[in-house]
């Protein structure tokens, strides 16, 4: 016998060429235009033509490659072109496009006034708590429990400024020496990152966006944490950073000059103070336990006040305590001398909303948190919509072209550095790292700039909110001017440091990679970066602190068998990687494990499962009657219940030589007029060779 011809094997079927016989042998339909030929017995021949040959395997289309979720979208022009319009409508796109950018103005205020309500919020709040931390000198001691002080008081208060100022205080005040305000000043750099990963919450809505935005905002908080990590222990060793300020402080004889200049402040002020305006000098009173401010509201009631000093007859115990000899007189019971005495008198109240109300300090603390918080959601989403309808086409091209292309070769590096020295300059001139980064975060969502500019870009601004202090601290009072300024230096060296060990070389930028690791998982199980940010900015700085004030022994029993397991997993998970040859067999991978302990399927299940109620659509009917009766789906008796929309399956596009409905209910048995949809395409579960 013969072997079939390899175009037979896979010709495909078509009604309009093709008969199928019923023992399995084609014949061919003269088709209209072709002669037939004859063989030597006469016999009619008549010439077949063969389809293309196809594989069973291309009934399934496939995608040709995987799409990288971090690359950055094109931002396409959805718009009519600026060729295709008339003059109306040009003139028109003009007046759009400088409406939209006032806009986009007047809400980046309204963010920016907003993160500064918000902080005066947590400080009335969580203020005075903030201020006992410092207290108890002991605890202060202990390097780790002064970094999560740090972490704590700056969660506390929204603000790395108002935390450091507190140190300064105690330290100019000899409350607590250099070398255990140092921690506290590490821990005040980790807690002043929580703001920006608090604004890319607020564009959850946009898994893609989300993954970005989530990654570009906790990059500043792996780079701080890494940073703390290494140098923290070197610190307490070596103690390089006092040493090393100590020289810079005693080699330069500095001399006090003008403040800052406080160039957001300027534009933000007029409006923020007309919400709220605090006495921040209360919480430096009590982190230096001054019990005459412990009942004293931070609100700001006063804000003209007359400051006079007269002479006036006092008594006193004895005429050694008289002023001068010359001063002093007695009439037989008292001994009088004359000494200057100042008063304070208020002349003008301050002009805010709640200078009159006579509201506890948190009952205003929770109105302005709650309204802030709305204010600045608004604006983000605001904000995003404008930036997202404004960064389209061409102006988009340039302006992601300008930040995230390098330098041409062999310059390339040299742009990183730039990035560095612009987020520097930046944060100076707002005079806030917060504000910088919290600006940059939608960009970031968005797609305008991508993770590996915008880390840079936030390493400048850590090191430009500490030229910001150094300025503050040149400003400081001859008796405070060193120690504030070698506070200011230790927060200064402690970034540069953390730069020169994350940045540098490629390979030891980890904080990229772990960032887009939580992008990744966070995009996947969204209510993930609400746990991330209670465990590492709340839940383990308080169990550090609380172990603290126990006792430093119980610190270290707990906290090493836990230290243990990390590195364990560490070592396991790079032996995994790279050489899992030299692991036993059940060690190469996690399987071994329970699935709760090495996946967050199941943790996933469990969240949805109990908010599944609140995510179908119900009337207000319904969903009281829900919960009244207690089952956990929609009542079926009204027609305004929606249940979430499934997943259907992607339809599978049949070839074209498939088309002919009638032929394919020949060619295959099985496949019904049921799975072919209006379009054309057949949803197909499993493929027959013909």
């Amino acid at each position: 016998t013969m072997a079939p011809w390899p175009e037979l094997e896979n010709a495909q079927p078509s009604s309009e060429k093709y008969t199928v016989k019923a023992d399995g042998e084609q014949s061919a339909k003269p088709e209209k235009g072709k002669e037939t030929e004859k063989d030597d017995t006469g016999a009619p021949i008549t010439k077949i033509e063969l389809a293309p040959s196809h594989s069973t395997a291309a009934l399934i289309e496939e995608p040709t490659e995987v799409e990288d979720p971090w690359d950055l979208p094109e931002l396409k022009d959805t718009g009519i072109k600026w060729s295709e319009r008339d003059t109306k409508g040009k003139i028109l796109c003009v007046f759009q496009g400088i409406g939209k950018f006032i806009l986009l103005l007047v809400f980046l205020y309204f963010f920016v006034c907003s993160l500064d309500v918000l902080s005066s919020a947590f400080q009335l709040v969580g203020g005075k708590v903030a201020g006992k931390f410092f207290n108890n000198n002991s605890i202060m001691s202990n390097p780790l429990a002064g970094v999560v002080i740090g972490v704590l008081v700056t969660v506390l208060v929204q603000s790395s400024s108002t935390s450091t100022s507190i140190v300064v205080s105690m330290v100019a005040s000899s409350l607590v020496p250099v070398h255990a305000a140092i921690p506290i000043i590490m821990g005040a750099n980790i807690g002043t990152s929580i703001t920006n990963t608090i604004v890319a919450l607020m564009q959850a809505g946009d898994r893609k966006g989300f993954r970005r935005a989530f990654a570009g905002a906790t990059v500043h908080d792996f780079f701080n944490w890494l940073s703390v990590l290494v140098l923290l222990p070197l610190e307490a060793a070596t103690g390089y950073l006092e040493r090393l300020t100590n020289f810079v402080v005693e080699s330069f004889h500095f001399k006090n000059g003008e403040e800052a200049p406080e160039l957001l402040k300027v534009i933000t002020d007029p409006f923020t103070k007309l919400i709220i305006q605090l006495d921040k000098s209360i919480l430096n009173q009590i982190a230096m336990n001054d019990e005459s401010v412990q009942n004293k509201s931070l609100i700001k009631i006063w804000c003209k006040t007359f400051t006079n000093m007269t002479e006036r007859n006092v008594t006193v115990p004895s005429p050694e305590n008289c002023t001068s000899p010359s001063l002093c007189w007695t009439d037989g019971l008292y001994t009088w001398t004359i000494k200057n005495v100042t008063y304070k008198e208020n002349i003008a109240k301050c002009r805010h909303i709640f200078v009159n109300l006579n509201l506890s300090d948190a009952i205003v603390g929770t109105i302005l948190l709650v309204t802030s918080l709305l204010i600045l959601c608004t604006c983000l989403i605001l904000i995003v919509k404008l930036l997202g309808s404004v960064l389209r086409g061409q102006v988009a091209t340039v302006i992601k072209k300008t930040i995230n292309t390098d330098f041409p070769y062999p310059f390339g590096w040299v742009t990183g550095y730039l990035a560095i020295l612009v987020g520097a300059g930046m944060t100076f001139i707002v005079q806030s790292s917060s504000v910088f980064t919290s600006a940059m975060t939608p960009l970031i969502g968005i797609g305008v700039i991508s993770i590996e500019r915008a880390y840079p870009l936030t390493l400048g601004s850590n090191i430009g909110t500490t030229t910001t202090a150094i300025l503050a601290a040149l400003a400081s009072p001859g008796n405070t001017l060193k120690s504030s300024l070698q506070i200011a230096l230790c927060h200064f060296f402690f970034n540069i440091s953390g730069i020169i060990l994350w940045y540098p070389i490629p390979f030891t930028r980890l904080p990229i990679r772990l960032a887009k690791g939580l992008g990744n998982i966070s995009a996947k199980y969204r209510w993930f970066a609400i746990v991330y940010l209670i465990i590492f900015f709340l839940v383990i700085p308080l169990a550090v602190f609380g172990l603290s004030l126990i006792g430093w022994p119980v610190l270290v029993g707990v906290a090493s068998p836990i230290v243990l397991v990390i590195l364990l997993v560490l070592v396991l998970k790079i032996l995994q990687s790279f050489c899992p040859g030299a692991l036993p067999q059940k060690l190469r991978s996690w399987a071994f494990l329970p699935v709760w302990m090495r996946s967050l399927e199941p943790w996933d299940k469990l969240i949805t499962s109990l908010t599944s109620c609140f995510q179908r659509r119900c009337c207000c009917c319904c969903r009281i009657c829900c919960e009244l009766c207690g089952c956990c789906q929609c009542c079926r008796c009204s027609k305004c219940c929606e249940d979430l929309e499934e997943v259907k399956d992607e339809p599978v596009k049949a070839p074209e030589a498939f088309d002919n409905l009638a032929m394919d209910k020949e060619a295959w048995d099985g496949v019904t007029k049921s799975e072919v949809d209006a379009s054309g395409t057949k949803t197909i579960s499993s493929v027959t060779a013909l």
